[in-house]
């Protein structure tokens, strides 16, 4: 099976709401790049909405579809994260979090009411933001002698790699980002400087 080493997210964060008797939904999309992101959104949006019922969300990390996470914030289990992150599944977006904060309205949703709500509230966030493609990259570090230079940076160039941070002196070191499709091709090459010495830092 060919690895996908490409995914779609949004650019920026964005907004959107759903209406159904007298209840108001507010969707919350956002950009991240992990977990540890999560409780400071949410409690910011708390902050914001004090006097809301629910904050529910889901969340989706990496291509791997099995990668994600739901809460139903005190909504019947199953109304609210879930049909959040089938949404996002749906419309094949991950490495955000998606948050609907309720206000209740008075009057009883029931359960499909409630589904319903909470997937027009993820919907319309979604439909304001942007969404882009990215590729899966592998980091490494380099380490290599300053006389190495152009044949490092005609690799870099070739190859389209991304430049994560370098420092330059006698001995020179470099962190580059390489697509994932393409990395063994491009250590290879990396391999034949002499010298050079390479180190896997992390892949996102």
């Amino acid at each position: 099976m060919l690895f996908d080493d490409t995914y779609r997210t949004i650019e920026n964060p964005s907004e959107g709401v759903f209406r159904d008797r007298g209840s108001k939904f507010l969707g919350y999309a956002f950009p991240i790049t992990s977990e540890t992101q999560i409780k400071e959104i949410v409690n910011r949006l708390r902050d914001e909405h004090p006097k809301a019922n629910h904050h529910c969300w889901a969340m989706r990390i990496s291509p791997d579809r099995s990668v994600f996470k739901v809460n139903d914030d005190g909504e019947p289990s199953g109304t609210a994260g879930r049909p959040i992150l089938n949404i996002l599944l749906s419309r094949d977006i991950t490495n955000i979090l998606v948050v609907v904060v309720r206000y209740f309205g008075g009057t009883l949703l029931g359960v499909p009411g409630l589904i319903n709500a909470y997937k027009q509230a993820t919907e319309d966030a979604l439909n304001q933001a942007v969404v882009i493609e990215k590729t899966v990259n592998d980091n490494y570090d380099l380490a290599f002698d300053y006389l190495q230079m152009n044949d490092v940076m005609k690799i870099i160039k070739d190859d389209n790699l991304q430049v994560l941070s370098q420092q330059f002196d006698n001995n020179c070191t470099m962190q580059i980002g390489i697509r994932k499709m393409q990395v063994n091709q491009t250590l290879a090459k990396l391999d034949n400087i002499e010298g050079l010495t390479t180190t896997y830092v992390t892949s996102h």
